[in-house]
């Protein structure tokens, strides 16, 4: 399954309500495009190899050319020195930021835990308004220059896009109603510690902002989505407002977005959210820790819910901290603070 950073229901609203029949236009052609990638299904081996402690990265960016074709050629490779295209470096230094994260806070080589060189195509398409996770590399457009930027310029879009590989490569969530907005959560969470960790930012000092600086001069909105006010992003006559619950009293039932995976997976990053901040301290020590060992313990079911996701990150933080750890009760009451019974 590919999973895109900007959900249908924002690019459906540009292609309907966009002033501009340009935008319109590439709003329906990204729409076309995504469908065609969510179509789609690799043969891919979801069993990570062997974990070696060989904590090298292996990073390639390669250039679409502006065409919808991949992977592209190769610009730039390991060791290689910066371009001079701010595209190609920022893919290529958020690759690297991304490996030094899950390594330095989890032991984790790479995406796979086995050191899986890194892929990155940029220029993808004209003016693309999406980036991607394939199954085997990330891709990004350029961004319209209207309503997106550039699909580099935020850490957190590569971290959460790598991190759907993670979770393909462990838990492998299945993309559809609450185990996929799950997936997506998980995105989310450690896009958002990935960014934190690379800026040196506790709890109480992260925006906790997905996709900060994503949106374009003039659009009323500050990110794509809000682990700490899921529904206030954005609200803008191009976008529409931002949809995404908090609680689970206004959970969304849709058919839409694979059962609104990019809309209900507000809830459980409230949740993580409202953890991490009642913890305090640096959000992946120890909530992300609870979240990660969750994600690659090898216990979740690939359909498993809001509750049974809930359920088994409290016990990973009950075997972690104690039943009855301040970290433990914290992550109790977290879900319960968003309506997850336990």
């Amino acid at each position: 399954m590919r999973c895109h950073i900007v959900p249908p229901h924002m690019l459906e609203r540009i292609a309907q309500d966009a002033e501009d029949p340009g935008l319109r236009d590439r709003a329906r052609r990204t729409l076309a495009l995504t469908s065609a990638h969510a179509a789609e299904r690799r043969s891919l081996s979801l069993t990570a190899p062997s974990p070696t402690e060989d904590f090298v990265p292996n990073r390639t960016i390669r250039d679409a050319g502006h065409r919808e074709h991949l992977p592209g050629k190769v610009v730039r490779a390991e060791g290689a020195p910066a371009t001079g295209d701010k595209i190609v470096d920022q893919a290529y230094d958020w690759l690297g930021a991304t490996f030094d994260f899950y390594e330095a806070a989890y032991r984790r080589n790479s995406i796979d835990g086995a050191g899986l060189p890194l892929v990155s195509t940029v220029h993808y398409g004209d003016k693309y308004d999406n980036a991607f996770w394939n199954g085997e590399q990330m891709v990004y457009g350029d961004g319209d220059g209207a309503v997106f930027t550039a699909f580099t310029g935020p850490l957190d879009v590569t971290a959460h896009e790598l991190t759907h590989g993670v979770t393909q490569y462990t838990a492998n969530l299945e993309y559809y109603s609450q185990s996929g907005a799950l997936n997506e959560s998980l995105s989310d969470v450690f896009g958002s510690l990935v960014k934190q960790w690379h800026l040196g930012q506790t709890a109480d000092q992260a925006d906790w902002l997905i996709g900060q600086g994503l949106l374009a001069e003039g659009i009323n909105g500050i990110a794509l989505r809000s682990m700490k006010a899921p529904g206030t992003a954005y609200d803008d006559p191009q976008l529409g407002k931002d949809p995404q619950p908090a609680h689970m009293d206004h959970y969304v039932d849709t058919y839409r977005d694979n059962g609104g995976v990019h809309t209900n997976s507000g809830i459980p990053n409230h949740a993580f959210y409202l953890a991490a901040i009642a913890i305090g301290g640096n959000a992946w020590e120890k909530a992300g820790r609870v979240w990660y060992d969750t994600l690659t313990g090898g216990s979740l079911a690939t359909d498993v819910d809001f509750q049974g996701f809930a359920a088994a990150i409290v016990e990973t933080a009950t075997r972690l901290f104690g039943a009855d750890a301040t970290e433990t009760g914290a992550i109790r009451d977290a879900w319960a603070g968003v309506g997850v019974s336990l």
